[in-house]
């Protein structure tokens, strides 16, 4: 993993949850929470993938690592994942939504569950909408129980690009990251004033994540790794008081203070409730303009 070029946010005493934190963007995010001095809790349902993002971690010299199994699609095993966190480190900080159900794999046509909808297996659809949407709501849902109580705490929401929500073939996963979208915006308003905030973000481009990709003639892929400077940004203090939005991370410039590097890869949020464009989400905008 390159070094990141964020050395001036640290994460010290931090306690951030990944999920689906065994493989691609989540390992990436994992390794790039750890170096900047956070404590981790690696969640998935895959204990092997989990231990060896763990080993990673530990030869870093840098933060720390805690492996959680965890079946976001039951709500008992994500209240527990928080209580054993709280048991084991005393806090909670932040939750990032990561976990998705893969693209591609066992019992999936071999490119991939991208079908026109009347071949698209009711089964995996089913399944994609249990983990992406249902088992992202039951993880928010464990994590806000402590989050409400300790008046503070930041959640994250990782989603896809906009023409993923309307092009042909991309039913179901588009269907379930418009509904994060969707989610991350009513969940924003819901917790108003509370202390806990709830963001957005995607890489903004096809990453290179996925050994299994077919390669397409002209492809660049994006490295997981640009999603480290905007989680650090997002599970810092700095990020206190923003939420409602969507960052893209193809759009961070590393090169920008964090605060301006996060506005300019901030976008409109894709649903509002009021005509595209005019709602602007909870943030200071003195932060941004100053």
């Amino acid at each position: 993993m390159k070094e990141l070029t964020v050395p001036d946010i640290r994460l010290d005493g931090r306690v951030v949850i990944v999920t689906g934190a065994d493989r691609g963007l989540g390992r990436a995010m994992s390794l790039g929470l750890a170096r900047a001095g956070a404590t981790v809790i690696l969640a998935s349902p895959e204990l092997k993938g989990l231990k060896a993002v763990a080993a990673e971690i530990g030869s870093l010299g840098a933060g720390r690592a805690l492996v959680q199994v965890v079946d976001i699609t039951d709500f008992e095993s994500c209240r527990a994942l928080v209580q054993k966190t709280l048991e084991q480190i005393g806090r909670l900080d932040v939750l990032v939504n990561n976990a998705r159900r893969l693209h591609r794999g066992p019992g999936i046509p071999s490119r991939g569950n991208s079908l026109p909808v009347f071949e698209t297996d009711p089964e995996i659809y089913r399944e994609t909408v249990q983990v992406n949407v249902i088992g992202t709501f039951f993880m928010t849902r464990a994590a806000l129980v402590h989050f409400r109580v300790q008046g503070k705490g930041k959640i994250i929401n990782l989603t896809t690009s906009v023409r993923h929500f309307y092009h042909r073939h991309d039913s179901p996963y588009g269907v379930t990251k418009a509904a994060l979208e969707a989610s991350t915006q009513i969940w924003a308003r819901d917790l108003e004033e509370s202390g806990i905030t709830v963001n957005s973000l995607l890489p903004g481009g096809s990453t290179d994540s996925d050994p299994d990709r077919p390669e397409k003639s002209g492809q660049v892929l994006l490295p997981v790794t640009i999603m480290c400077a905007p989680i650090i940004w997002l599970a810092s203090e700095l990020s206190d008081g923003v939420s409602g939005c969507r960052f893209v991370a193809k759009k961070w410039d590393t090169s920008l203070p964090p605060d301006r590097a996060a506005e300019a890869a901030r976008e409109e949020p894709v649903f509002s409730g009021q005509p595209f464009g005019t709602f602007h989400p909870t943030i200071d905008r003195e932060r941004f303009t100053r």
